[in-house]
């Protein structure tokens, strides 16, 4: 029987939960808990038709719930099983609640001004993720901390080129304004679904910068941690897939949905697992 964590997991169809389920026991139950809090966390801006006022409320009961799970205390059996799974794998706080902080910027911003401004939210919705799952994994070398961070800008900088259109559907623009007032398109330009020379430029220089934060994962792991990260490069690997599809598709997501497809994520979580499952 699935516990409330795993079964949030599963529902989500998180590429991750393909990686997860290869874990040890321990892990993959302390994994699929802060899975299950992340997920729960993004639930409160996605999902429903709810003024942000009441989100803004909704996020701030969840972080005192979360301060209060800290101890034990909270109305929400998730955060109190949280509580133990920090306390056994020595988790900062800070990650927990710097998410937070990321899901109340979509709240405040519709739009970020300059690449500064996107990878700082890049950060605290993305990175800090990895810095929870990197101490459940295990490490030996404080370079994994790094691998951790740039791993979450290429992943949270793949979905926003994967997500362009959908994004724009419901009011939110992540392409930062000086790189598109840089290569001329315009907020407009997106609502207009309008795919020209200048989208595809922009969209190859956030493709570019990507790419570089993969490169930047990839020097900072060590490798005799590598067996350990096994999960996040199974990650890591399957959202260089659709990076690579986003290229071959030239970014066109404004006909389709570009995606790996569940069996791909199967396989290639399976194909990593392997690679290091005899040193893990």
């Amino acid at each position: 029987m699935l516990t409330e964590q795993h079964e949030i997991s599963k529902q989500s169809k998180s590429s991750f939960y393909y990686a997860l389920n290869l874990l040890p026991e321990e892990k993959r139950d302390a994994m699929h808990t802060v899975y299950a809090f992340c997920r729960k966390t993004d639930d409160i801006i996605d999902e429903g038709n709810i003024p942000d006022d009441i989100r803004y409320e909704q996020l701030r009961k969840w972080r005192v719930e979360l301060e209060k799970g800290l101890y034990g205390n909270s109305d929400f059996s998730l955060l109190n099983k949280l509580s133990t799974i920090i306390k056994k794998f020595n988790i900062p706080f800070e990650p927990f609640f710097e998410l937070i902080k990321g899901m109340e910027m979509d709240l405040q911003k519709r739009s970020y001004v300059t690449v500064d401004d996107l990878m700082e939210y890049c950060y605290y919705v993305a990175s800090t993720v990895g810095l929870m799952c990197i101490e459940i994994f295990g490490y030996k070398n404080k370079s994994a901390v790094d691998f951790a961070i740039n791993l979450g800008y290429a992943l949270q900088l793949t979905n926003i080129m994967r997500d362009v259109k959908v994004d724009a559907e419901i009011g939110r623009i992540y392409l930062p304004s000086d790189l598109m007032t840089k290569f001329g398109y315009s907020e407009k330009d997106i609502f207009a679904n309008n795919y020209n020379s200048n989208y595809l430029a922009l969209m190859n220089e956030l493709s570019t910068r990507a790419h570089d934060y993969f490169d930047k994962a990839n020097e900072n792991l060590d490798f005799e941690d590598k067996p350990a990260m096994f999960a996040a490069r199974a990650m890591q690997h399957i959202y260089f897939n659709l990076l690579k599809k986003l290229e071959k598709k030239e970014f066109n997501v404004f006909e389709e949905r570009i995606n790996v497809s569940k069996l791909q994520k199967t396989g290639i979580a399976l194909g990593v697992w392997a690679k290091y499952s005899l040193v893990y």
